[in-house]
């Protein structure tokens, strides 16, 4: 009874320890859908895979960064979304299925996200109207991993609707104010 005792405290202790290493309020697909019917935001998706590693370290270094954490918590809805779930997803009258294949298999609506890019970890933003954002010409999503100070410009260019009046390149180069330190630190890459 004393060794169920202490691995239960062990357990909470280490549930409460992880939510505490993540500020970033996550929620689905669905809440975020939900949620803007009343307040609209633009949405971040985090579309990962259990077995990524870089999604891990993404989730570890950048996504408890607290500028990162600050700014998806305040501008976006943000959503993590498993390639690889096997729910069902409806959105906006279709149902998005989890297609099996080889040993896995791939979420309808990540590929729909990804453009059938699957890479990850990728992030995809969508407007208040559901509308993927590109901050790339001729991409749908932003793949892999990124240092805080290197995904910080993405949020902002996004968050701040620059993406509407410029690219990412000329809107770090002329109006991005890093929060980490000099420009040189958070150059943009793609």
């Amino acid at each position: 009874m004393k060794s169920l005792l202490t691995l239960l405290l062990l357990v909470f202790i280490s549930f409460r320890g992880g939510a505490q290493n993540n500020p970033v309020k996550w929620i689905t697909f669905e809440e975020a859908v939900e949620k803007s019917k009343s307040e609209k935001r633009k949405i971040f998706i985090d579309v990962y895979t259990e077995w990524c590693g870089w999604c891990k370290v993404m989730d570890k270094n950048t996504f408890t960064d607290p500028e990162v954490a600050k700014l998806l918590n305040e501008k976006f809805y943000a959503v993590k979304l498993d390639a690889e779930q096997t729910a069902d997803i409806l959105f906006r009258g279709t149902t998005f299925k989890f297609i099996p294949y080889g040993n896995k298999g791939v979420h309808q609506l990540a590929a729909a996200l990804l453009n059938n890019q699957m890479s990850y970890p990728n992030f995809v933003f969508l407007d208040e109207e559901f509308r993927i954002i590109p901050i790339y010409t001729g991409s749908n999503s932003l793949p892999g991993y990124r240092k805080p100070e290197e995904f910080h410009p993405f949020l902002h260019f996004v968050a701040g609707d620059f993406y509407q009046k410029m690219n990412v390149q000329e809107y770090q180069k002329n109006n991005y104010q890093s929060p980490y330190g000099s420009k040189e630190s958070a150059t943009v890459t793609n």
